[in-house]
């Protein structure tokens, strides 16, 4: 019984790293499989407990889509739009999917972490430290952008439901809206992720200010065609409250890495006037 324990505690205990995270390709996939096995049972254990607020993780969930209808039926009185479920199962799979939504957002944490300790060993001492430090901003970027589209898709929603002809009753199936928003929600906490990225290319010496300077009236274009196309809503709105955050935090992260590039270039240039000190004489070794 007591290697039986044994086997079981090995089998789910992460192998040693060797010098440089070298290991065998086994030992690779053990520790791959250790890290899901942790990264999923950290979102089960939280969505289960979601399973007890699954009533006021619904009310967040529905927001958006109840103030864009309040919205549309007060420029148009007598509209009717419902939420629906249909078929037997519809409404068991969208208690199920707000409830492991919530329990992968709540352990974000718990699976970036695992993911960074899969990935770092094979990293360098100075790579870990500025994985370390890009890694830390990248969260709260993400659930800025997260809430941001939050606030902007009730409008979006209701110049959607504004193409709805008079006289026809719009009927929205929740788990249909609840995948809609995910990926709405998923591409404004992306987007946000744009300055820690440019800025750790340009860390590692592939990106320039030189060049992000350059590049500056692309990106814009870029930022504007990516919003457009991100965005499944067809009203400007939603757009241009993807695309302004998207270029201003471009001009930001430009800023950024000129001064470090400034920096960088001052250090060389203090590194390569310095004179070596002149060998000691005969004399002043007596």
């Amino acid at each position: 019984m007591t290697g039986r324990f044994d086997g079981l505690r090995r089998w789910l205990r992460p192998p040693p790293a060797g010098d440089g995270g070298k290991m065998p390709l086994a030992d690779h996939l053990r520790e791959l499989r250790y890290r899901l096995l942790f990264s999923v049972a950290a979102v089960l254990v939280f969505s289960a407990v979601a399973l007890v607020f699954y009533q006021p993780l619904l009310q967040v969930v529905l927001w958006p889509i109840k103030q864009a209808i309040e919205q549309y039926q007060q420029a148009n009185p007598g509209a009717r739009v419902e939420l629906v479920t249909q078929g037997l199962t519809s409404a068991f799979s969208l208690y199920f999917k707000v409830c492991v939504m919530a329990g992968f957002i709540v352990a974000c944490p718990v699976w970036l972490y695992q993911l960074w300790r899969f990935v770092s060993p094979a990293l360098g001492k100075e790579a870990r430290k500025t994985g370390l430090w890009f890694l830390v901003p990248s969260m709260p970027l993400f659930l800025a952008g997260v809430a941001l589209g939050y606030w902007v898709t009730p409008k979006g929603f209701a110049m959607l439901l504004g193409f709805n002809p008079p006289s026809v009753v719009n009927l929205n199936d929740l788990n249909q809206y609840l995948g809609f928003e995910l990926r709405l929600l998923l591409i404004f906490g992306c987007a946000f992720l744009l300055p820690v990225v440019l800025i750790m290319l340009n860390r590692v010496g592939i990106v320039k200010a030189t060049m992000l300077a350059k590049s500056r009236r692309y990106a814009i274009v870029l930022c504007t065609v990516f919003a457009a196309v991100a965005t499944p809503t067809t009203d400007a709105i939603t757009m241009l409250m993807l695309a302004v955050p998207m270029v201003a935090m471009y001009l930001v992260a430009e800023i950024i890495c000129r001064v470090h590039d400034r920096r960088l270039k001052g250090d060389t240039e203090n590194a390569d006037g310095e004179t070596p000190a002149p060998a000691p004489t005969k004399s002043e070794v007596k």
